[in-house]
């Protein structure tokens, strides 16, 4: 039940007596005025009311005025105008008492301090009946507009000697209304289930504790129908309508059922598009690159508006700086398209006066205004304060942002309103994940995105697991030298210890400064430069297989051990073993791995630039849109190690039928030798099930065929990967839970291993790898046998199917996977089951 209880009605002023005035009242002055009841308010300022007419005097007009002025002050609860001996006035009041406190009982869910600041009754001011009855309203909606409709606010009066009182607001603030359902009326194109991913209004669940957009919010249902008349703009239904949106009460669910009437009307393609000029010398036909609309796609108002900005921008820049773009269209009902007409006119001749900034209590005004590509003085465009805006509210650092326009000191100058309200930018996050990869893993954060208000980003966090350890901090200026540019640097310690899918653990700590560029909306360049150290470690036993080395000043490298298996530095033969394994006794790593170890400390300076090209509808949960990533590393700007590394990654999303989604992946890369310096193991592309699902993590391409050792794999310089799979909701679950299935086909290789195959440098016993050299043949304890590096180098297709789950749930993204493998190499590792995931909390 909805219902606000006031104790008292509104105010009642008391009926003033008929006044009746003499001749000699009406020749009564103001100072002749006599005043009765006051105690707080002067006599004088009670009778500067009644202003008098010509000659200082007071006639029946003045009177009634200055009564109404006085009841208008909120100072009174009754006022009086009577007649005395002689026709002398007499104006009689009764004070409205003065509240002494004001206090709140029964608020859990919203502060004092925040109510305070919210009623119009303040402590030491004059008691009003009519005022707390506002006030008992106004507390009611606060906690309405909060999601809390069943409240019943109460005011109490306490009296107080000398005039004064107390006044007490008890509040019962019941529990959240909810929405309950939300429904659609008339929607033919697009499920229910899809538009409800439109909108902001979600139905409640069991997790909606952790979110706020199931709460009844009557402002976001509004937005809501405009969401959803802009998602049918885009997508070619130029007549919809979304007629209303119904909310109902339903007192047995305790919440509202929202539902929107939509009437759809045709989809519409593109029929023609054409570009129309009046401006002297203006070739309308030179914009037509600018345009994103195209000729038998669908209609999309997007696209449409769009290229509106970019040819407006454009026409100013060439110099037609008052130039205005208006799309006009004109609709064929029977062929159902649209014929788009863009018309360059010469606009009105308006100048930028000012720009005020209001709100920013925080952020520096020049963070605001670098936004702009206009600034005081310039043309008047619109379609520039429309891209100011948008970058503006892409920063994240406000709630809202809007930009309006007030005329400026003459006719031809207009003033820009900026106004804002801040909200926190800074950010404390402990998350912690589990994955069958990296095991177990926590993290903690600390990011600033508004660094004291000067636009800077700023992030340090430390990360602790079962096999992933390390720290990072990263800063990044998104305007270097007052130039569109931002710098980042990034300074990292990472370490991955040794788990069942690696036998050797890796110390990296590196550095690298990062310029990046915005060259359009969906097109981003980044160069960079990366300079680390790295460094492999191993058990003792796993590096034994050696024999002594000496160094340069003829003392012996501790790195190596003398083996029992192979012959001295003098070339006395060791004893062996007794299984005749001698240190393969306990298992040994293999040559790239050892001779990385005995390498020590590597340092790699590249230079590298990547190239983005984003026109996903939804970074988080795309349905629809291409992303494309290139990268290039060049390594070899001094440090010890020399390669060209190519990558290239694309992921293109489409809405299919009935909610489906469906997704082709595609990826490629290839490791080029530079130089004279051999290629490291560590640098060869690793591959699992980041390639094709089903397979371990490292487990696919060339191995270590070794079968007395601990056979890694040792990567390789070529791959690719192709992937197809469908995303599909559960329509019977609410859409609020996040759910979906997955279906795919995965197909990859990895193949051509270019590292280290031989180690002469350590005396090691070897001999040339040939057709011979097989697993059954290795026996590293026989000289003459094959104990040089035997592995598996086949460019063998493997392939999988497999289905997923996907939650994005409020505790992070998660997904599950389980994947069979069709075709996959003799030495190839499967993992058919996989998980990851995280939280923040």
């Amino acid at each position: 039940m909805l219902a606000t209880l006031i104790m008292f009605g509104a105010p009642v002023v008391a009926p003033i007596g008929a006044v009746l005035v003499s001749s000699s009242a009406l020749a009564q002055t103001v100072q002749s005025i006599s005043v009765e009841g006051n105690r707080r308010v002067e006599v004088e300022t009670i009778r500067s009311y009644f202003k008098p007419g010509p000659g200082g005097r007071l006639d029946q007009g003045a009177i009634d005025d200055g009564l109404k002025a006085l009841i208008e002050t909120g100072l009174f609860q009754d006022v009086r105008i009577n007649r005395g001996p002689g026709g002398q006035i007499i104006v009689s009041v009764v004070e409205n008492p003065v509240i002494g406190r004001i206090a709140f009982e029964g608020n859990k869910k919203i502060k004092d301090e925040q109510l305070t600041s919210e009623v119009q009754s303040k402590a030491r001011g004059t008691f009003s009946r009519a005022m707390v009855q506002s006030d008992t309203l106004r507390i009611a909606e606060i906690y309405r507009r909060s999601g809390r409709y069943d409240v019943r606010v109460t005011p109490e009066i306490i009296e107080q000697p000398n005039n004064r009182v107390d006044l007490i607001f008890t509040i019962e603030e019941g529990a959240k209304t909810a929405v309950k359902s939300i429904e659609f009326i008339g929607n033919n194109a697009f499920s229910a289930y899809r538009l409800r991913d439109v909108i902001k209004t979600h139905e409640s669940n069991l997790l909606s504790f952790l979110a706020s957009g199931d709460i009844y919010d009557p402002d976001r249902v509004e937005a809501d129908r405009d969401l959803i008349r802009r998602f049918y703009l885009k997508n070619g239904f130029a007549d919809v309508q979304v007629v209303a949106a119904l909310t109902e009460y339903d007192p047995e669910k305790k919440g509202f059922n929202v539902t929107f009437k939509i009437e759809e009307g045709s989809q519409y393609r593109v029929g023609t598009v054409d570009f129309r000029s009046s401006i002297p010398n203006f070739d309308p036909s030179s914009l037509r690159s600018y345009s994103r609309v195209n000729v038998g796609s669908l209609y999309n108002v997007e696209a449409v508006e769009k290229s509106v900005e970019e040819m407006q921008i454009e026409a100013s820049r060439r110099g037609y700086a008052f130039a205005v773009v208006r799309p006009g269209g004109d609709r064929n009902f029977e062929a159902h398209t649209v014929s788009v007409v863009f018309n360059v006119d010469e606009g009105p001749r308006t100048y930028i006066e000012r720009i005020n900034l209001r709100g920013n209590t925080r952020t520096r005004d020049y963070v605001i205004r670098r936004e702009f590509d206009i600034s005081e003085g310039d043309a008047y465009n619109r379609a520039l304060v429309d891209r100011a805006e948008r970058r503006l509210k892409n920063l994240d650092y406000f709630k809202t942002v809007k930009i309006t326009t007030e005329p400026g000191s003459s006719s031809d100058r207009v003033i820009l309103i900026v106004d804002m309200e801040e909200k926190s930018t800074g950010d404390f996050s402990v998350s912690g994940g589990y994955s069958t990869t990296d095991g177990a893993l926590a993290e903690v954060s600390v990011s600033e995105r508004n660094l004291l208000g000067r636009g800077l980003f700023a992030k340090a966090s430390v990360t602790y697991g079962q096999y992933a350890r390390g720290y990072s901090l990263s800063f990044v200026e998104p305007y270097l030298l007052d130039y569109r540019v931002a710098l980042g640097l990034d300074l990292y310690q990472r370490q991955q210890l040794a788990n069942s899918f690696i036998s050797y653990g890796t110390k990296t700590l590196g550095f690298s400064p990062r310029l990046g560029f915005s060259l359009r909306e969906d097109l981003a360049l980044q160069l960079r430069y990366s300079i680390y150290q790295q460094e492999i470690t191993l058990p003792f036993y796993l590096a034994n297989c050696n024999n002594v080395q000496f160094l340069p000043d003829g003392s012996p490298n501790p790195l190596f051990n003398p083996s029992p298996a192979f012959s001295n530095a003098t070339g006395i033969p060791l004893a062996a073993s007794t299984n005749g394994l001698g240190c393969y006794s306990d298992g040994e790593a293999s040559l790239p791995v050892r001779k990385e170890l005995a390498s020590g400390k590597t340092l790699t300076s590249a230079l590298g630039y990547s190239l983005s090209y984003n026109t996903l509808d939804n970074n988080k949960n795309p349905t629809d849109g291409l992303l494309v990533d290139f990268r290039q590393d060049f390594a070899g700007v001094g440090g010890d190690v020399s390669y060209l590394k190519s990558v290239i990654d694309a992921k293109y999303y489409a809405p299919l039928v009935s909610d489906i989604v469906g997704l082709v992946h595609l990826q490629g890369g290839m490791l080029n030798k530079v130089g004279n310096k051999e290629l490291r193991m560590l640098d060869q592309f690793q591959m699992g099930p980041n390639l094709v699902r089903g397979f371990a993590p490292n487990g696919i391409g060339p191995r270590d065929l070794n079968p007395f050792g601990t056979q890694d794999a040792l990567g390789g310089t070529k791959y690719w990967g192709a992937s197809f799979e469908l995303q599909m909701p559960f329509w019977f679950l609410p859409k609020e839970v996040g759910l979906k299935g997955a279906v795919y086909a995965d197909a990859g290789g990895l193949f051509d291993y270019q590292g280290p195959t031989t180690w002469l440098a350590t005396n090691e016993i070897t001999t040339t790898r040939n057709s011979n050299c097989t697993p059954s043949t290795i026996n590293p304890a026989t000289p003459g046998t094959c104990t040089g590096l035997v592995y598996d180098n086949g460019n063998t297709v493997r392939s999988s199917i497999g289905v997923g789950l996907i939650w994005q749930s409020p505790f992070g993204p998660l997904r599950f996977d389980y994947a069979v493998p069709l075709t996959k190499g003799k030495y190839d590792r499967v993992q058919e089951f996989r998980f990851g995931g995280g939280t923040s909390f």
